[in-house]
C-alpha cells in the first residue's frame, strides 16, 4: 500500500507515515531526506535545535538538533518536557460531553447476591495465601479439570489464584496493604461466583483473616495444608471441597443482564504511534457507548497518563476525584524516584521501533482509549470501586501487573490493544485482542480478535471501529471466546508489591 502522511491535529509540526518510506519519495508533496521506518515521524517543515516537536498539538519534546523538513525525527533527537505539576491541579467542574448512544443496552452474564457486578465467566478460584502451597494447588487444578469438570457443565474453568506474597514479606509494612488488598479483592471478582477456596500453609505471614472476614473462615471455605498428614491427604480434602463448590457454581445461568451489571478493564501493551490514532481512539469510542449504557469501564498505567495528568483532571466529577487522582499520581512520583528513575524508564525496545519517540508521546496516544466520559472515581491499585461509569484505576503500566490490579478491582472482562503484538491473557476473565495495524493481523490471525488498522487506511472511520469492538466486547460478555481464551493464554498473576522483603 502506497504510504500517506497521518498529521493529528492543524499545529503539528510532524506526521507519521503509514508505510515504510524511502529517500527521495514523495509523499502528500513533501520529499523524504531518508529512509523512514513505518508509523515514525517525519518533520513537516525545517525545524531549528531547541524547538519543540509537536504530535496531538502537545510538546513531545525539544530538538537536540537543526531538522529539515523531509527528516525522520527519533527518540534520540529529543529532550523530554518538563512533567505537569500535580501542585497545579484542582478541582473545576466538567465541560459536559454527550456520549454516543449504544443501540445495546443489555448482554448475557452471570448475576451475583453479593456484588454490585456480574460475571462474564463461571469459574471456580481457588486462592492460596502464600506461594509454598502453589504446587499442590497446581496439582490439584490439574485433577480438577481431569476428574470433577466433566460432572459440571455449566463451570467454564478452574483457576488457581498463584502468587508470590505471602511469606519472607514486611506484611505491616504501610505499602503492604497493595498486594493484600489485591489478594483479598480478588477472591470477589464477578467472574467467581461468590465461591470462596482459599488454601494456606500454616506458618505463613499473610493469615486468613487478612484475605477473608471471620464469618468466611470456616472449614468449608479454608484448608491449611499442615493440618493434613501428608500429600494424598491434603489431595482428598481438597478435592471434596472443590466438588462442594462446582456443585454451587453448576446452578449459575446466564441471563438478560443491564450493562449497569458490567465492569471491563481497558489496557494497552506493545504500543505504537498508529496505537493512538487507531486502537485507542476505537477502544475510547467503545468505552463511551459503555458508559453511556450505565457500565463501568476502567482504565489505568499511572506512567502512561503521567504527563496528561491535568487532562484527566479536568475530566473529574469531584473534588474527591482530583484528590485522590493527585495522591495517587504524586505516590507513584515517589516510588519511582526510589528506584532512580523517573517516567522517561516506561518506553520499551518495542514501542521504540514502532515509532513512539518518548513518554509523552505514548501516554498522549494512551490516554485516548478512556474516551470522552467523565472520570467518576479514582482508585489505587487493587482497590474496589464505588461507583459506576468511568474510572481511573491506578496502576503500574506493566501488562502482567496491570492485569491483575484490574482483576482485583472487578473487572470480568479485559480489552488490550496491542501494536507490536503479544500474546497475553488472563485465566481468571476473557481478554480481547485488538491490534492497531493491518499488518499485526496479517501475520497474528488467530491471535488478534479485531483490527483497528483499517482506521489509518481510511478504510473505516474511528466510530465505526469502535461500534464493531463494542459490539464484540457485548458478545465476548455472553460467552464469546476470543482467541487467547480459545488456547488458554494465560499470563501468571504478577501483584504488585512495592512492600519490603525481609
Amino acid at each position: 500500500m502506497k504510504a500517506r502522511l497521518i498529521q493529528i491535529d492543524p499545529i503539528d509540526n510532524v506526521a507519521i507515515v503509514t508505510e515504510a518510506a524511502t529517500k527521495g519519495e514523495v509523499i502528500d508533496n513533501l520529499t523524504l531526506l531518508c529512509d523512514i521506518p513505518q508509523g515514525h515521524k517525519v518533520a513537516l517543515k525545517d525545524l531549528k535545535q531547541g524547538d519543540a516537536v509537536l504530535r496531538y498539538a502537545v510538546v513531545l519534546g525539544y530538538l537536540l538538533q537543526d531538522v529539515k523538513g523531509g527528516m525522520w525525527i527519533n527518540e534520540h533527537m529529543l529532550e523530554l518536557p518538563a512533567q505537569p505539576s500535580l501542585k497545579d491541579l484542582h478541582f473545576e467542574k466538567p465541560k459536559p460531553v454527550v456520549l454516543p448512544v449504544p443501540k445495546r443496552t443489555t448482554f448475557e452474564g452471570y448475576a451475583n447476591d453479593d456484588g454490585l457486578y456480574a460475571g462474564t465467566r463461571n469459574i471456580l478460584a481457588i486462592t492460596t495465601t502464600v506461594q509454598c502451597v502453589s504446587g499442590v494447588v497446581d496439582q490439584l487444578v490439574r485433577r480438577i479439570k481431569a476428574e470433577l469438570l466433566p460432572k459440571y457443565p455449566n463451570v467454564d474453568s478452574v483457576v488457581a489464584i498463584n502468587h508470590a506474597y505471602g511469606c519472607g514479606v514486611a506484611i505491616n509494612a504501610p505499602d503492604a496493604v497493595i498486594p493484600i488488598r489485591s489478594i483479598k479483592n480478588t477472591i470477589k471478582n464477578p467472574n467467581f461466583g461468590g465461591q470462596i477456596m482459599v488454601v494456606g500453609l500454616g506458618c505463613e505471614k499473610l493469615t486468613v483473616d487478612k484475605l477473608v472476614s471471620e464469618a468466611e473462615i470456616t472449614a468449608e471455605n479454608v484448608i491449611m495444608l499442615q493440618d493434613h498428614p501428608g500429600f494424598v491427604a491434603m489431595m482428598e480434602a481438597l478435592m471434596q471441597m472443590s466438588d462442594s463448590k462446582l456443585k454451587k457454581l453448576n446452578e449459575r445461568k446466564r441471563t438478560t443482564l443491564p450493562l449497569s451489571k458490567l465492569c471491563i478493564g481497558m489496557q494497552c501493551g506493545g504500543s505504537d504511534a498508529f496505537s493512538g490514532i487507531t486502537a485507542n481512539p476505537a477502544a475510547g469510542h467503545a468505552s463511551d457507548l459503555l458508559v453511556s449504557g450505565g457500565a463501568t469501564v476502567m482504565f489505568s498505567e499511572v506512567t502512561e497518563v503521567r504527563d496528561g495528568v491535568h487532562l484527566l483532571a479536568q475530566r473529574c466529577t469531584s473534588k474527591e476525584a482530583v484528590d485522590k487522582l493527585v495522591a495517587e499520581i504524586g505516590w507513584y512520583d515517589e516510588y519511582l524516584a526510589k528506584g532512580s528513575v523517573d517516567r522517561s524508564a516506561n518506553p520499551t525496545p518495542g514501542n521504540k521501533k514502532g515509532g513512539l519517540s518518548n513518554i509523552v508521546e505514548k501516554a498522549m496516544g494512551s490516554i485516548v482509549k478512556s474516551g470522552k466520559a467523565p472520570i467518576v472515581e479514582v482508585i489505587g491499585p487493587g482497590e474496589l470501586p464505588t461507583k459506576q461509569g468511568l474510572i481511573f484505576a491506578a496502576t503500574p503500566a506493566s501488562d502482567i501487573v496491570c492485569g491483575p490490579s484490574q482483576l482485583a478491582s472487578g473487572i470480568a472482562l479485559q480489552v488490550f490493544m496491542t501494536g507490536r503484538g503479544t500474546p497475553y491473557g488472563l485465566a481468571e476473565a476473557p481478554v480481547i485482542k485488538v491490534c492497531s495495524r493491518n499488518v499485526m493481523k496479517e501475520m497474528w490471525q488467530d491471535l488478534i480478535d479485531l483490527d483497528a488498522g483499517s482506521i489509518a487506511t481510511g478504510e473505516e472511520t474511528v466510530k465505526q471501529v469502535g461500534e464493531r469492538l463494542f459490539n464484540l466486547i457485548l458478545d465476548v460478555a455472553s460467552g464469546q471466546k476470543p482467541y487467547a481464551e480459545q488456547f488458554g493464554l494465560n499470563n501468571f498473576l504478577c501483584y504488585f508489591n512495592p512492600a519490603p522483603i525481609t
